[in-house]
């Protein structure tokens, strides 16, 4: 495995009803929602790393900071871009922002712990002793 910082990548996303706080719950208004900003980031995060994984490692979430500064209307098209700022070890912690055109709509950090797929779904399905 190959991770550096500086790795970087981009999702697009042109921002329909479903992509609204009133459809996901977050609000009442058909504006870009923040869980929708959210996972648009967190794509772009492992769209950036993805190819430098090992066979069988994938990355999971840990820790999210995100500031959502303006609203974003149905029709409008975003792009959220990932860029690694920092390998400790098996933890990844990216700069990540939202943008429509050249206007910042959201920004903040993602951290992610790469694992091992197989042993990581099976702890995950274990039962509590």
């Amino acid at each position: 495995m190959e991770l550096a910082p500086g790795l970087t990548a981009t999702v697009e996303l042109t921002v329909t009803e479903a992509d609204t706080a009133a459809a996901l719950g977050s609000g009442d208004v058909s504006v870009l929602g923040t869980p929708r900003v959210l996972a648009l980031v967190e794509e772009a995060t492992v769209l950036a790393v993805r190819p430098k994984l090992d066979p069988g490692a994938t990355t999971v979430g840990t820790h999210v900071e995100l500031d959502h500064h303006a609203p974003t209307l149905v029709g409008a098209t975003v792009a959220a871009e990932a860029r690694l700022r920092e390998v400790d070890g098996r933890r990844l912690v990216f700069d990540v922002v939202l943008r429509e055109g050249s206007a910042v709509k959201a920004q903040g950090r993602v951290d992610r712990v790469v694992v091992d797929r197989a042993r990581f779904l099976g702890r995950a399905s274990e039962k509590p002793a």
